[in-house]
């Protein structure tokens, strides 16, 4: 068996670099990540036992968009400590600009499930989410049935 420590990091490609370097720079540091790097091309953020950098597209196309259901990413999410947390990622995002998708609200991925659910700049969606305890881990929870997918 391989022993998984959590994520290492992530890197999301943008176009609108200006934008998503604003939105990041402030977004990042009020969850805990420390900017580490920070190019022409590339910023990264490390803390909360993850990184997120951000990576300026070097394809030119001004109508090109994060778009969930081609081939790639669906979304990313993060697990906050609380529920609150959760609201002031909701509030943080919304002051930001972020196209809010959802929430926070509860879900039914897990009882007790939590979270907001908002895009970036370029529309790549980002979740942030509150599990208490186990979560779908927790014994005789039985299998789970996600909404929108099949």
């Amino acid at each position: 068996m391989i022993d998984i420590n959590g994520m290492a990091h992530i890197v999301l490609t943008v176009r609108k670099w200006d934008e998503a370097k604003a939105f990041y720079g402030r977004l990042l540091p009020e969850m805990g990540m420390k900017k580490v790097f920070d190019g022409e091309k590339f910023f990264y953020h490390v803390g909360a036992r993850t990184a997120i950098a951000i990576s300026r597209s070097e394809l030119d196309d001004p109508e090109d968009r994060f778009v969930q259901q081609r081939v790639g990413l669906h979304h990313f999410c993060l697990r906050a400590k609380s529920r609150e947390d959760v609201d002031r990622t909701a509030a943080l995002a919304q002051e930001l600009g972020a196209n809010m998708v959802r929430g926070p609200m509860d879900g039914d991925w897990a009882p007790g499930y939590y979270y907001v659910l908002f895009e970036d700049p370029d529309g790549i969606r980002f979740e942030v989410n509150y599990v208490p305890g186990q979560g779908v881990l927790k014994e005789g929870l039985g299998e789970i049935k996600p909404t929108g997918y099949s």
